[in-house]
């Protein structure tokens, strides 16, 4: 018979002990330092309501959607209107395991939406080899966590194929889609949030929606544009967000941020998710503080959209970064390392009682002097 182990509580005064039973069975004791109440832990997670942007007008109809069904919004548009295109990945033929591709195997054919193997590296090493070759390729990454073994195919290839070439090969046919961000029971191997990794690299965009009109529009541009692009979607806003998104293609500009609301206090940045925790953020500010919050949408994490954020931190004189990602190393490092060298001595100037005459050059050469 198997050996046995128990673990009886008995509260903070028990000791330790191990002392064989019959069967072989284990028993053991806590110690004194130890105890059977369950310690109170810090959490790090934010409760936030999802706030649907207005009604877009000017790309026509308008249907129901939440953030799923918009990125099969994109994808069946693409696939209709260019016959080269191709979506590839785990499980993706009977519609991924968020449900994002569902239906297109049938609309399109097997040769066009298609299983791979469970090999992250080969996945995006085919998607390489499939730009390269004229065709457009959309490679889905199940979860952004297992990104990592395609790292190197990623950092060393796709985004170094045009300049290695001297400009003769590129592969900026090809769009990586990965579900990004915490989810709530996750845990560690389904919650993160990659994104500061490949900012690190040049030759790579890297996009994450806030909604379901964003996300349509931006993956369309990705897939549009002729860099390669790492496009993560937030897996907690798949069911959970819900618009009246356009039916037909439409796109939204890459490396430009979005001013959500205008303030004059502070300026709050964020992108995917944590925008939605922002804006409540703001409300509460207004409301208890009397704080005039400015949000910032970033939605293009590289090359990040520096004028935007800089014109705004000239206005309010405060900036607050906010991301779901580790604090080490994380990309509102960048930004505020950014925003500090270019706008430091600004700043400072700007507090000055003499400085109503710079306050005016600062505003109207901002993208010449400063950003």
């Amino acid at each position: 018979m198997a050996a046995a182990a128990r673990l009886f509580l008995r509260g903070a005064n028990s000791k330790l002990s191990i002392a064989p039973g019959s069967l072989g069975t284990t028993l053991l004791k806590l110690s004194p330092n130890c105890s059977s109440r369950t310690k109170t832990q810090r959490r790090h997670a934010a409760h936030f309501t999802f706030q649907p942007d207005p009604v877009p007008s000017q790309y026509g109809p308008t249907q129901k959607m939440n953030l799923f069904q918009s990125i099969t919004s994109a994808l069946d548009n693409t696939l209709a209107s260019d016959p080269t295109a191709v979506i590839f990945g785990e499980d993706v033929a009977f519609g991924g395991v968020f449900r994002c591709t569902v239906g297109l195997r049938d609309k399109y054919g097997k040769d066009r939406v298609f299983n791979t193997p469970l090999c992250e590296q080969g996945i995006v090493g085919f998607g390489i080899g499939v730009a390269v070759a004229g065709a457009t390729a959309i490679a889905e990454i199940q979860f952004a966590d297992y990104i990592f073994p395609a790292f190197d195919q990623i950092v060393n290839e796709a985004a170094k194929y045009r300049y290695r070439s001297g400009n003769m090969f590129d592969c900026g046919n090809l769009t990586i889609r990965a579900p990004w961000g915490c989810v709530g029971h996750g845990s560690l191997y389904h919650s993160q949030s990659p994104e500061a990794f490949f900012a690190h690299c040049p030759g790579l965009k890297v996009v994450i929606p806030r909604s379901p009109i964003q996300a349509k529009g931006l993956l369309l541009s990705c897939i549009a544009d002729k860099n390669p692009c790492i496009f993560f979607e937030p897996k907690i806003l798949y069911r959970a967000a819900v618009e009246q998104v356009p039916e037909d293609p439409y796109t939204i500009p890459l490396s430009q941020a979005e001013v959500l609301q205008e303030g004059s206090d502070v300026t709050l940045v964020a992108w995917g998710t944590q925008i939605h925790v922002l804006k409540e953020v703001a409300s509460m500010a207004q409301e208890k503080l009397g704080v005039s919050c400015e949000v910032i949408d970033l939605q293009t994490i590289l090359p990040w959209d520096i004028e935007t954020v800089c014109k705004s931190v000239v206005k309010t004189g405060r900036l607050l970064i906010s991301h779901e990602a580790p604090v080490t190393g994380g990309f509102a490092s960048e930004i505020s390392s950014t925003v500090q060298s270019q706008l430091l001595v600004a700043l400072n100037l700007i507090a000055s009682p003499s400085s109503s005459s710079f306050i005016q050059t600062v505003e109207s050469s901002q993208e010449k002097t400063l950003c």
